[in-house]
């Protein structure tokens, strides 16, 4: 007579290797980021060793140095459409009803979300919604 087979692993020791995985190449990425943009300020640094100085100047009027310029960058702002008042009623109306659903744990913290509660009411109400 054959010995039965042995028990399967329990689903606890399935669950403790994922998350040693997981979490062994989430903190293998961090490193390797971390090393990666340590690697990139010294060469940085080594770029900025290698280049000469300003050469001195050997006449005997000191020469004023120019302060670089740098021109700001700047992002193009994107206009988007604006959203139409039926959604943003509907958006109120379940903003309002999340904080129906927050339980206040002081009487401050009541006070404020009534007051919000009071305002979303009001543009809920509005015939018109003010433009932002």
């Amino acid at each position: 007579m054959e010995p039965p087979p042995p028990p399967p692993p329990p689903q606890r020791y399935k669950l403790v290797w994922r998350v040693l995985l997981i979490s062994n190449l989430a903190l293998g990425a961090y490193m390797f980021a971390r090393a990666r943009k340590k690697d990139a300020s010294v060469e940085d640094s080594k770029a900025a060793a290698k280049i000469p100085s300003a050469p001195i100047a050997t006449a005997t009027t000191p020469v004023p140095e120019e302060p670089a310029l740098s021109t700001p960058i700047t992002t193009p702002v994107t206009v988007r459409e604006p959203i139409p008042e039926d959604q943003q009623r509907e958006l109120f109306k379940w903003i309002l009803e999340e904080k129906r659903k927050i339980k206040p744990k002081d009487p401050v913290e009541k006070k404020r979300i009534d007051e919000e509660k009071a305002i979303l009411k009001q543009f809920i109400r509005a015939k018109s919604f003010p433009s932002l």
